[in-house]
């Protein structure tokens, strides 16, 4: 071993992810040209990393544990399409080998980020294995001999691009799933040295240089922390709190509680919230959830026992899902795929006690299944790859049966598993 004992701070982390961002901004519309990964994999992912990379803009926490918690948050929330929640996971493992830690050595970044291989590996079924997980084994290995040299993390960085390119020379075609895993590699390099320029983002600057006819990161901010709580004896006017909680979400929710009110606002700044409320009397019932993270969620006087969504490409479709008894509508088409934010703030808006998620097309299906994930057994999922085999499963539906046994009957009719 050698004697690197170099430290990766919080901002060379911020640099690292700005620097892939960059590079997908690049590279993204030759990514959508290619085979493999969905429909449109370079934009899926350019927005699932607008998602990660927006909410350092204003952070105040310069440790790198807490920077990489951020950026898997906003990936996981935000990814759209199988290219988006490959990378999100990745986020993700990185994160967790990051966790606690306010800077990293060399050998402990390294080692995070072979956690983020395994965990976008765990998302991307093997069998026949796809060219995006033999290049990810292949850069996994190459990472791992240069985190036993100790060496410095653009060193591990090189070692793993030279592996990634090695096996796609070795493929013998281009697949847009193995291109995206060595642009984000060539990204974090360049953002460490600082050897990149954005068109899009400055972390510090904000998005004044920000080109035109290319995806705007600002549409894609998600706010993934759930906060709900009680105001008692308050005197300020529901309505108008209502319209002030807009400064923070799109999404706020104001009900009259006892001799007070009950808020449930989406935010990706908590305590700025509850701040605020402090001044609005005494609170009571404060609840913060990471959406972004498995959990368990209880609605409030839901309206319906069990509810339907589907993914719309356009108002037509929209019109004749809820004709034919579609409750929550989400946007989405071959082009843009629904976000995991869109599916689960729809969960959240205790509109129903549990609901049959539906999609019509092979690209949501990651997306989906990360609802899933999140929201575990009060969501069922329906995945067809046709909009003649969704508007079967919407036929089959019965709101007087369980999502379990709307699931079951749905799949049945409109043929998938």
């Amino acid at each position: 071993m050698t004697g690197n004992r170099e430290v990766i701070t919080g901002s060379d982390f911020k640099r690292m992810i700005a620097g892939a961002y960059s590079e997908f901004l690049l590279d993204y519309e030759e990514i959508n040209q290619l085979p493999g990964a969905g429909s449109l994999p370079g934009t899926h992912v350019l927005r699932t990393i607008g998602a990660a990379v927006m909410p350092l803009r204003e952070v105040k926490d310069d440790s790198i544990g807490g920077l990489a918690q951020r950026v898997a948050s906003g990936a996981l929330f935000g990814a759209r399409g199988s290219a988006g929640v490959v990378l999100s996971q990745m986020f993700r493992g990185i994160s967790k080998g990051l966790s606690g830690k306010y800077d990293a050595t060399s050998s402990e970044f390294g080692k995070a980020f072979q956690y983020g291989i395994l965990y976008a590996q765990r998302v991307i079924p093997e069998n026949p294995e796809r060219p995006i997980i033999t290049l990810a084994k292949a850069v996994a290995k190459g990472a791992y001999h240069a985190v036993r040299a100790n060496v410095p993390i653009s060193e591990i960085l090189a070692a793993a691009i030279a592996a990634g390119e090695k096996s796609l020379e070795d493929v013998g075609r281009e697949d847009a799933g193995a291109r995206l895993m060595v642009t984000f590699l060539k990204g974090c390099l360049k953002g460490l040295d600082g050897n990149f320029v954005s068109p899009a983002l400055s972390l510090s600057l904000g998005l004044e240089s920000r080109q035109t006819n290319m995806p705007d990161p600002r549409k894609d901010i998600v706010r993934p922390y759930c906060v709900r709580f009680a105001v008692k004896n308050t005197k300020i006017d529901g309505i108008e709190l209502k319209k002030l909680l807009k400064d923070y979400s799109p999404f706020a929710l104001v009900e009259p509680y006892a001799r007070g009110v009950e808020v449930h606002v989406h935010t990706d700044h908590p305590g700025t919230v509850l701040e605020q409320a402090v001044g609005w009397g005494a609170l009571t019932n404060v609840h913060i959830t990471n959406m972004s993270e498995p959990h368990t969620l209880e609605a409030h006087g839901a309206l319906v026992r069990v509810a339907l969504l589907a993914v719309a490409g356009d108002k037509v479709q929209a019109r004749t899902l809820q004709a034919a008894g579609a409750h929550v509508i989400v946007d989405g088409s071959e082009q843009v795929s629904p976000s995991v934010s869109e599916l689960v703030t729809a969960a959240h808006s205790d509109f129903a006690d549990s609901y049959v998620m539906l999609a019509w097309n092979r690209d949501f299906w990651q997306a989906f299944w990360q609802a899933k994930r999140l929201l575990g057994n009060r969501v069922e999922l329906v995945l067809c790859e046709t909009k003649d085999q969704q508007d079967a499963a919407v036929g089959a539906f019965d709101s007087e049966k369980s999502a379990a046994e709307n699931a079951a009957a749905m799949c049945k009719a409109a043929g998938v598993k």
